[in-house]
C-alpha cells in the first residue's frame, strides 16, 4: 500500500512538473512574440517619421489631356523602395477616393507608372511618375509605409 501512495505521488509531482514547464514556457514564448512584435512596430513608426516627400503636379497640353506628370522628390530621410506598396487614389469631391492600378509604361485609362524607374529614391532623389486619369481630380499619393500627401492640379510652368 506504501509504494502504491509513493507512486501516485511521484506521478503527481511529475504531472505537475510537466504542467509548470508548459505553463512557463508559454508564457516566456508570448512574452517574446510581443516583445518582437513591439519592436517592429517601433521600427515601423520610425520610417515613417523619417519619410516625407514633395509632389509637384503637371497637367500636359498635349498628347493626351487626361495624361500628366507628377514630379515626386524625397525630401525624408528614409529611402524609399518599394514602389509596389505604392498607391495612387483621385479625389473629385463626390465623397468617393478612386484607386488607380499601378502598370507598365504605357498606361491606360485609371491607371499610373513610374516613368522614370529607380529601384530606390534616396534622400533629395526625385522621379516621374505619369498618371492617367480625369485632370481635375485632386490626387493622393501613399508610401508603402503609409505617408501620404495630396496634390492638386496646376498648369505647366
Amino acid at each position: 500500500m506504501a509504494v502504491a501512495e509513493l507512486l501516485g505521488a511521484i506521478v503527481g509531482v511529475m504531472l505537475l512538473l510537466i504542467t509548470a514547464y508548459l505553463l512557463v514556457g508559454s508564457v516566456i514564448y508570448t512574452a517574446e512574440t510581443v516583445a518582437y512584435a513591439q519592436k517592429d512596430n517601433t521600427l515601423q513608426q520610425e520610417a515613417r517619421l523619417g519619410t516625407n516627400f514633395e509632389l509637384t503636379y503637371v497637367v500636359p497640353s498635349s498628347p493626351s489631356p487626361n495624361e500628366f506628370t507628377i514630379t515626386f522628390k524625397n525630401t525624408g530621410s528614409e529611402i524609399i523602395r518599394d514602389f509596389s506598396h505604392m498607391d495612387i487614389f483621385t479625389y473629385e469631391g463626390t465623397g468617393d477616393f478612386k484607386y488607380l492600378t499601378p502598370e507598365t509604361c504605357p498606361i491606360v485609362e485609371e491607371s499610373w507608372c513610374v516613368a522614370s524607374n529607380p529601384k530606390m529614391l534616396d534622400p533629395g532623389d526625385e522621379m516621374s511618375i505619369t498618371v492617367f486619369s480625369n485632370i481635375n481630380s485632386n490626387i493622393r499619393i501613399v508610401t508603402g509605409n503609409g505617408v501620404y500627401r495630396d496634390v492638386q492640379p496646376s498648369e505647366p510652368e
